[in-house]
């Protein structure tokens, strides 16, 4: 038992980057369906096939669990009681690496099939707006969406070296229920290898946007209506990153890398004011414990 996301739509190229919009997995899978996340947990199994040393087809299937997100889960309750239905999801890969490409590359095309509860974005039980009843937004079933990813290095200085310019983007697309997330777009770049000396540095930038779903902006404008506020409801929300990863030296390869992320933000609101453009500096540390005290290379 597990959270699932990590088994599908993720990529190491994510986590060179800060935000949780790109780091882990695109957030609209969380968003558009059951796909549970850390510390939850769900029963599940995958399968991989291999069709030839490059191309693959994968899929699984996960339990879909409301009580797997409650606060109080300790995690450790194996029943399947109280689930509503399955999450599958399914891809196929096109897939290189150093050994066996000059410029390593991977290429998604895939989708997921919701068959869980979730609740309706806007209406209630009896076809009301549930924010102006104060009833519980209505339950529904069935949902699913298309995607596709890629990340493909194009510039390699050094064959002997990893080092290199990557370029990667997801497109994600909602095609069935009512839901939050109408689409999401990413599209940036990785460098590895920076300045003379530091080849395990990364220079990043990436920039994704994700466009509510037309329920989701009518329950955001009636909510404000109501309330006497505008009804400019912005329908997309951008993000922006651009980071550097400072490695450290051996012996000291796997400590902490140095992050300076800076994201733009435009958010929908249900508050009177509109939110304005955010602009944030942080600092991320990491630390490759397995690594560092050389146990996974000398497991024994």
């Amino acid at each position: 038992m597990s959270g699932n996301a990590g088994a599908f739509f993720s990529s190491s190229i994510y986590c060179n980057f800060q935000s949780n919009s790109a780091c882990g997995n695109p957030t609209m899978i969380f968003k558009d369906s059951n796909f549970t996340y850390w510390p939850a947990s769900a029963w599940g199994g995958y399968f991989k096939a291999w069709i030839t040393p490059k191309i693959y087809f994968e899929g699984g299937a996960f339990e879909v669990n409301p009580y797997r997100k409650r606060a109080n889960d300790d995690g450790f309750t194996f029943s399947i009681k109280h689930a509503t239905g399955a999450m599958a999801p399914f891809e196929l890969a096109y897939t290189t690496n150093f050994s066996n490409d000059k410029l390593p590359r991977t290429y998604r095309i895939g989708g997921w099939y919701d068959g869980g509860d979730y609740t309706d974005p806007v209406l209630d039980a009896n076809r009301k707006y549930a924010v102006m009843t104060g009833d519980p937004y209505a339950t529904l079933n069935g949902r699913g969406g298309i995607f596709f990813r890629f990340d493909q290095m194009i510039w390699r200085p050094n064959m002997n070296s990893e080092r290199g310019l990557t370029v990667f983007g997801v497109a994600m697309k909602n095609v069935a229920g009512r839901v939050a997330e109408d689409h999401f777009l990413e599209i940036g770049f990785v460098q590895t290898g920076t300045f003379k000396g530091r080849d395990k540095d990364v220079l990043g930038f990436m920039i994704n946007d994700q466009r509510m779903s037309k329920w989701t902006i009518d329950n955001i404008l009636v909510a404000r209506t109501s309330a006497g506020g505008s009804r400019h409801v912005p329908r997309d929300e951008i993000m922006m990153e651009l980071t550097y990863g400072a490695q450290s030296h051996e012996p000291l390869e796997s400590l902490p890398t140095f992050n300076i992320l800076l994201i733009q933000i435009r958010l929908p609101t249900f508050s009177y004011k509109e939110h304005q453009n955010t602009f944030i500096v942080g600092l991320k540390f990491t630390l490759d414990v397995l690594s560092h005290f050389n146990i996974a290379r000398n497991p024994n």
